[in-house]
C-alpha cells in the first residue's frame, strides 16, 4: 500500500475510531478475532477438450407408484486420482440454479465389485469427489431420483398415466468438460404399453427390461450430455402422436384418451402454428422438433424450452373444448418460438459450457420479452386464438405492468434477475416488489420497436425483417449462436436506422410511473378501462374462479372471499388489506363476487365508502374502502383509421 493511499484510508478510519467511546473499543479489542479459512475450489474447471470415452446411462421409470426413477450409470476413467462428478444445477430455460439435488439417493460408485468412497464438495453440493484406484477403466454409479408424490415435495413428475424424465434427475456428469464434448448413449425402461416421445431416436428397443421385469426399454442414440439434458421424455399410457408440417411433431398424453380427440379445424390450427412460425424466421434450427404434450390436472404443469423440443401442460378440455381453453393457446407458441429466441440465439453472458457454471440473465428481455411478443402475434396469424382475442390479452398485459407501483423504483432491466432472487417463490407485493416482468414489459418494448419501424418505413418493414436477419441463420444449424447488445442495434439499424441504442437502454433503464404503450399509440389504439371484462378475461374466469378488482378497488380474491392480491397504492391497500386475509361480508351482505361488484358500482360517483367485514385468522374486523370509480376493465380502443402497424402485425403471412 502506498503511503498515499494509506494516508487517504485513516483519514477517514480516523474519525470513526475517534467517535466510539473508550470502553467500547476496549470491548472490541478483548473479543477473539478469527481469520476465516480460504475458500478454495477443487472443482476442476469446463475445458473445451473431448471426453475420453462414452457414458452409459439406464433409467428404470417404472415404478408409477411410488415416483422413484432407478439409475445405473457408467463413466468411463481418464486417469487415476481425484475424479469429480456433478449433478446439473444451473439448467437453461430456468434461467438459475434448479437442479433438484435433494432428490438425489442411495449414491453407490463402484469400481468393478470394489465399492468406492465419495465425498461430497463443502462448497458445490451439486459435486462429489472420488478417489479411483489405478487400473480402472470406468465407474459404475447406482441411485435413485426420488420423485415428488405430492405438491409441496416439488413438481409432480409421475403419474397413473403419464410421465416426464428429465435426464438432468437421473444422471450425473465428469467436471472438467464442456458439456458438448461428453458423450453419452442412454437407454429408458417405461411401463409396458406405454408410449414416448423425445427429440432423441431411438436405435434399439427391447420388449423386456435387462431385469427381466415387464416393461419396454428404449435404447437412443449416443449424443452430447448437452444434447442429452436438452431432450426430455414424455411418456404415457394415453398417447397421440400428429404430424404438424415442417419436420414439427405434436406428441400428446393425456389422463383420460377423450382428451386426445382433436377436431380437425382445431388440429388446422396447429399445423398454421408451425407454418407460420417457419415463415416467420425463414429457417429451421432444428432436424426434427417435437412437443411434448401434456393434458393433465395430475402432473405438475410445465413450460420450458428446448432446441428440438418443448415441454408443455395444459388443462382438460384444451383440444375438446377449444373456445374456453383460450387461456392456454399462447404456450405451444411461445414454446416454440425459443427454439430460435434462447437456444439458437442466446445472449453470450447466458451461454455456459457446463451446468455448474452460473448463469447472467441479462437478456432475457429478448430471451423471453422478445419471444413473449411473437408468441402473442403467432398465436394470431395461425388462427390459435382471433385477433380480437389476441388484442384482450394485450389489454390484460399492458394494463398489468401499466398498473404496477414498483416500476418507480426498479427498471426493467433489474427484473432479469429475478429468476435468481425469487425463484418463482411467491411474492407478498408483486406490484411493488415486481416480478419477471422481462417477460410481458419485454413484449411491450418490442411492439413499440416495431411500431417504430412500420412508421419509419411506410409500412414496407417491420420485427419480421429483424427475425428474419438476427433468428434465421443458416438452414438446419441447430448449434448455439451468442448476441451482444451492440449486434441487437445493428441488426435493427439493418431494417430502420434510427437511434435504438438510445431507445433500448432508455426503455431498459427508465424508472416510471407508466409501462411503455407506444406500440399501442403509434398504431392507433388506445389502453382504456370500461365497466365489462373482455372476452379473453371472461373465460380466463372460468377455469380460475374469482373476482378480478385490481383495477378498482385494487385487489382480487378467489371464489370464497380470500385476498389473492392487493395492488400497492390502491384504495384496499391505504385500507390496510393483505393478501391471505378473507372477505366475509360487503356492507352487511355475506361474500359473494356479485355482491362486491355491486357494492364498487354504487359507490361509483358517492363519497360513501364502501364497508368490507375482513376475516383474518380468528378474528373479525370492520374495514372501510374509499373508492367512487366504478368497476374498471382494460381493452384497447381502436382510435386511429385504416391498418395501423398492430393490425398489420397480426395478420397471417
Amino acid at each position: 500500500m502506498s503511503s498515499q493511499y494509506r494516508a487517504l484510508a485513516l483519514s477517514f478510519v480516523l474519525p470513526l475510531l475517534l467517535a466510539v467511546p473508550a470502553s467500547a473499543q476496549n470491548a472490541i479489542g478483548q473479543n477473539s478475532a478469527p481469520q476465516p479459512l480460504p475458500i478454495v475450489s477443487t472443482i476442476p474447471a469446463a475445458r473445451d477438450v473431448a471426453f475420453p470415452g462414452t457414458m452409459r446411462l439406464q433409467v428404470d421409470v417404472t415404478d408409477i407408484d411410488q415416483h422413484v426413477f432407478r439409475v445405473r450409470q457408467s463413466i468411463p476413467v481418464a486417469a487415476a486420482g481425484r475424479m469429480t462428478l456433478l449433478m446439473p444445477q444451473w439448467l437453461p430455460g430456468k434461467h438459475a440454479p434448479r437442479g433438484e439435488i435433494e432428490k438425489l439417493a442411495g449414491l453407490v460408485i463402484r469400481a468393478g465389485e470394489r465399492e468406492l468412497m465419495w465425498k461430497r464438495d463443502p462448497i458445490d453440493m451439486f459435486a462429489f469427489h472420488v478417489d479411483v484406484p489405478a487400473g480402472v477403466a470406468a465407474l459404475d454409479l447406482s441411485f435413485q431420483f426420488v420423485g415428488a408424490t405430492q405438491p409441496d415435495q416439488g413438481r409432480v413428475v409421475v403419474t397413473r398415466e403419464m410421465l416426464n424424465l428429465q435426464f438432468e434427475m437421473v444422471s450425473l456428469y465428469p467436471a472438467g468438460y464442456y458439456t458438448r464434448r461428453i458423450p453419452v448413449s442412454a437407454s429408458v425402461t417405461y411401463p409396458a404399453g406405454w408410449l414416448a416421445a423425445t427429440a432423441l431416436r431411438p436405435v434399439a428397443e427391447a420388449a423386456a427390461r435387462p431385469s427381466g421385469m415387464s416393461g419396454n426399454t428404449i435404447t437412443y442414440q449416443t449424443v452430447s450430455y448437452e444434447t442429452l439434458q436438452d431432450s426430455p421424455v414424455f411418456a404415457g399410457k394415453y398417447f397421440r402422436k400428429d404430424d404438424l408440417g415442417q419436420n414439427v411433431t405434436l406428441n400428446t398424453v393425456a389422463d383420460d384418451p377423450k382428451e386426445l380427440v382433436i377436431p380437425a379445424d382445431v388440429l388446422q390450427k396447429h399445423r398454421n402454428l408451425a407454418t407460420q412460425t417457419v415463415k416467420l424466421f425463414g429457417a429451421r434450427h432444428f432436424d426434427h422438433y417435437d412437443f411434448l404434450h401434456a393434458i393433465t390436472n395430475r402432473m405438475g404443469g410445465i413450460g420450458l424450452e428446448h432446441h428440438r423440443s418443448s415441454e408443455n401442460q395444459n388443462d382438460p378440455g384444451y383440444f375438446t373444448d377449444w373456445k374456453n381453453s383460450l387461456p392456454d393457446h399462447n404456450l405451444l407458441p411461445h414454446e416454440l418460438v425459443h427454439s430460435w429466441n434462447g437456444k439458437y440465439r442466446r445472449g453470450a453472458d447466458l451461454f455456459t459450457p457446463d451446468f455448474r457454471t452460473p448463469m447472467r440473465d441479462t437478456f432475457l428481455w429478448v430471451y423471453e420479452g422478445q419471444t413473449q411478443f411473437w408468441g402473442h402475434v403467432l398465436e394470431a396469424r395461425s388462427g390459435m386464438s382471433s385477433k380480437g382475442d389476441v388484442l384482450d390479452k394485450m389489454a390484460n398485459i399492458a394494463a398489468g405492468i401499466d398498473n404496477r407501483a414498483g416500476q418507480s423504483w426498479r427498471s426493467l432491466d433489474d427484473t432479469t434477475n429475478d429468476p435468481v432472487i425469487s425463484a418463482r417463490r411467491p411474492k407478498g407485493w408483486t406490484s411493488w416488489q415486481r416480478s419477471e416482468d422481462y417477460y410481458n414489459e419485454g413484449l411491450l418494448v418490442w411492439l413499440e420497436t416495431d411500431a417504430i419501424i412500420r412508421q419509419g418505413t411506410g409500412n414496407k418493414r417491420g420485427m419480421d425483417d429483424f427475425a428474419r436477419a438476427f433468428f434465421g441463420g443458416r438452414d438446419g444449424d441447430w448449434g448455439v449462436v451468442p448476441y451482444t447488445f451492440d449486434d441487437i442495434v445493428r441488426t435493427l439499424n439493418g431494417v430502420h436506422r434510427y437511434d435504438w441504442a438510445g431507445f433500448l437502454t432508455e426503455r431498459l433503464t427508465e424508472k416510471s410511473p407508466r409501462a411503455p404503450l407506444g406500440g399501442f399509440t403509434r398504431s392507433g389504439y388506445r389502453l382504456d378501462y370500461g365497466d365489462t371484462p373482455n372476452n379473453a378475461s371472461v373465460i380466463a374466469a372460468k377455469s380460475s374462479p374469482g373476482t378480478d378488482l385490481n383495477y378498482s378497488l385494487g385487489l382480487s380474491t378467489d371464489k370464497e372471499g380470500k385476498i389473492t392480491n392487493v395492488q400497492w397504492g390502491s384504495p384496499a391497500f391505504a385500507s390496510k388489506l393483505t393478501i391471505g386475509q378473507t372477505i366475509v361480508a360487503i356492507d352487511g351482505k355475506t361474500y359473494s363476487g356479485d355482491t362486491i361488484k355491486a357494492a364498487v358500482t354504487g359507490a361509483k360517483g358517492t363519497t360513501r365508502p364502501i364497508r368490507l367485514t375482513i376475516k383474518r385468522d380468528d378474528t373479525l374486523r370492520e374495514v372501510l374502502v374509499t373508492y367512487d370509480g366504478g368497476l374498471r376493465y382494460p381493452r384497447l380502443v381502436k382510435v386511429g383509421k385504416g391498418e395501423g402497424p398492430l393490425d398489420l402485425l397480426l395478420k397471417p403471412r
